[in-house]
């Protein structure tokens, strides 16, 4: 789950773009998605962008297969980074779409919003993205990030809820991916919303073999995990529950350029959101990281068992 460098020269000098409204967003599958008006063609074919890590890049191939079975031609480029190069990769047509996560996607886009709600998100997402972007309607699995720490951790230290590491001031040690330093669901929420100070962030990875292990060894106190990461229950890890709801909701939602929204990407993209849920996600990471199997291989697999290959 190493970032690669495809691509890397465009990017190293792409940054965010100045954010524009773009019209209202949904509450539900049965919406039209957020954002612009439509009128795009994916004729052309699709090239499908993830991050880097294991569960996006499964999305990723569940997005190729449901968009090939509809008859649209895809590309996927898996585990090109972090938002920080996906976003303007997706703005300049290096890529046409990508899985992303409501909430963690607002407060990239929009660090101060306080919306939690599902629709209400959506809503703001469509206000919040760049032009020439938008959110489809968002599916029914979820992923949050989540902070964990082992049970000994939690014993020794009276650690039940974000806000009892504040009591630790000085003491503790995060690990997660790089970005998690700067974000609002990171280490800079953590101080704003709870008062909590680490005595080091340790950059390492998201919900990976990296910082899984550093909290296995005890290299960190506090790692930044997905809620869908089947290690947390089988090493009995406990997830510090969050009473100022820090971290937003997190539906899966595809992100997609205007240009290749058409009737029949949506309607695709929306049959698989419909589909899958969050056990079904939490299921196809266990295949990909325990298993060891092939993120093409499952997502194909998954996605004939539940009839999505066959054209509706």
């Amino acid at each position: 789950m190493n970032r690669r460098t495809l691509l890397g020269g465009l990017f190293a000098a792409a940054s965010v773009p100045v954010l524009a409204a773009c019209g209202s967003g949904i509450t539900s599958l049965d919406g039209q998605g957020g954002g612009g008006a439509g009128g795009g063609s994916s004729a052309g074919g699709i090239t499908i962008g993830t991050a880097n890590f294991t569960e996006n890049q499964i999305l990723g191939r569940l997005y190729a297969v449901v968009l090939e079975a509809a008859g649209v031609k895809t590309t996927v480029r898996p585990n090109l980074g972090t938002r920080e190069i996906l976003i303007p990769a997706l703005r300049g047509g290096d890529i046409d779409l990508l899985p992303e996560y409501q909430g963690a996607l607002l407060h990239y886009l929009a660090p101060k919003a306080t919306a939690t709600e599902e629709g209400e998100m959506q809503n703001a997402l469509a206000v919040a993205l760049p032009t020439g972007l938008q959110v489809l309607p968002y599916g029914k699995a979820e992923d949050s990030d989540a902070f964990a720490v082992t049970r000994e951790t939690a014993e020794k230290y009276g650690l039940r809820t974000l806000a009892d590491l504040a009591k630790q001031n000085g003491r503790l040690v995060i690990g997660a991916a790089p970005e998690v330093k700067t974000r609002v669901v990171g280490v800079v929420g953590l101080k704003d919303v709870y008062g909590v100070d680490f005595k080091e962030f340790k950059s390492l990875d998201s919900s990976g073999p990296l910082v899984k292990g550093a909290l296995k060894k005890g290299d960190v106190d506090v790692a930044n995990l997905f809620t869908t990461d089947t290690d947390i229950a089988a090493e009995g890890w406990v997830v510090l529950s969050d009473p100022k709801n820090l971290v937003p909701g997190q539906h899966v939602v595809p992100l997609i350029a205007d240009r290749k929204a058409d009737s029949t990407v949506r309607r695709a993209l929306a049959r698989l959101g419909n589909t899958l849920s969050t056990e079904d996600l939490t299921e196809l990471n266990r295949q990909v990281d325990k298993d060891k199997k092939d993120p093409e291989d499952v997502a194909a697999a998954w996605a004939a068992g539940r009839g999505l290959t066959k054209k509706a």
